[in-house]
């Protein structure tokens, strides 16, 4: 038994039985490699049939989003500039209102005065 060549040879064997058990146990899993690269191949077909109409839709949603901003900015901003506008016009009102009040207090008293010196120069008059 201390044949190199007998020793070489079983060595061969061994290594040879070992090579062949690990092929025949990979070759399952390269199949399922195999199959897993179809899949991918056919998900990156699909990104690539699919990805660019969905980037085209979400930009243009985007450009969408950006222009109903800008028309609700200046909807807001119009509506700010009534409100002022109407504010101014309140005070102008009131400044009318008080004039008026004022105005009506000045006729009424005149009024009263006038009656007053009427009846005054009716009352002193002799008959």
């Amino acid at each position: 038994m201390t044949e190199p060549l007998f020793w070489l040879g079983l060595s061969l064997l061994l290594v040879s039985v070992s090579l062949t058990a690990v092929l025949v146990a990979a070759i399952p899993a390269f199949n399922e490699l195999a199959r897993a690269a179809r899949s991918a191949e056919k998900l990156f077909d699909t990104l690539r049939q699919e990805f660019p109409p969905t980037l085209e839709a979400i930009r243009l949603s985007g450009l969408e989003i950006s222009e109903l901003t800008d028309e609700i900015n200046a909807g807001v901003k119009t509506a700010g500039e009534v409100v002022k506008q109407i504010d101014q016009n309140l005070t102008q009102v009131k400044a009318q209102g008080s004039a008026l009040k004022n105005g009506t207090n000045r006729l009424v008293t005149g009024l009263k005065v006038a009656w007053r010196t009427w009846n005054l120069k009716n009352n002193q008059i002799p008959k």
